[in-house]
């Protein structure tokens, strides 16, 4: 499945594809863009030119994300502010969001920041269908200290030790099961 351009990110430096992955999920496929310049603050989520792919971190989405957010800083989770997010559609349609702040990474990225998409249309239902995420994991040096900061945020998910960390996710597709790290 061919992911389908999504939009550039001005702020960030870098620009985008997307595949469906349900009817709220999708695989965001970030990338520098060689046409913006590298923000003082770097490229989104650490990004680097030439880096290898892999899954860098996750989006939690809430439609409470000053509370939610409040809550992690709260209890010590460095997730950052809260912050406007927005990039241009092919077709001239602009998309808004709130977000945390994408340069937190809590956890090396095993922590998701926070989205709230607000009004804008969440991106799975207008991208290419590639398939079902069936299981999402993360592997980390400090197994025990992420799944607190994620039991903050609502979310359980499988945690595993590991000497660095990962994110691992599996989708079911017409081909078989396929797993992304």
């Amino acid at each position: 499945m061919r992911a389908v351009l999504g939009g550039r990110h001005p702020d960030f430096g870098t620009h985008n594809a997307l595949l469906s992955l349900g009817p709220a999920t999708y695989l965001e496929i970030i990338a520098p863009d060689p046409d913006l310049p590298e923000p003082d603050s770097g490229f989104m989520f650490g990004i680097k030119d030439g880096q290898e792919s892999r899954i860098v971190t996750w989006a939690l989405q809430t439609d409470s994300i000053t509370e939610l957010a409040a809550t992690a800083i709260e209890a010590g989770v460095p997730i950052g502010g809260i912050e406007s997010g927005s990039r241009e559609a092919p077709d001239g349609t602009v998309l808004a969001w709130q977000l945390s702040n994408p340069y937190a990474m809590p956890f090396n990225g095993a922590v998701p920041f926070l989205i709230n998409w607000g009004e804008a249309p969440h991106p799975a239902g207008a991208t290419p269908f590639a398939g079902e995420l069936t299981a999402f994991r993360i592997e980390h040096p400090e197994p025990d200290k992420v799944r607190e900061s994620l039991s903050l945020l609502g979310v359980d998910v499988d945690i595993n030790k590991s000497n660095e960390c990962t994110l691992i996710a599996t989708i079911r597709t017409n081909r078989g099961d396929i797993e992304l790290k």
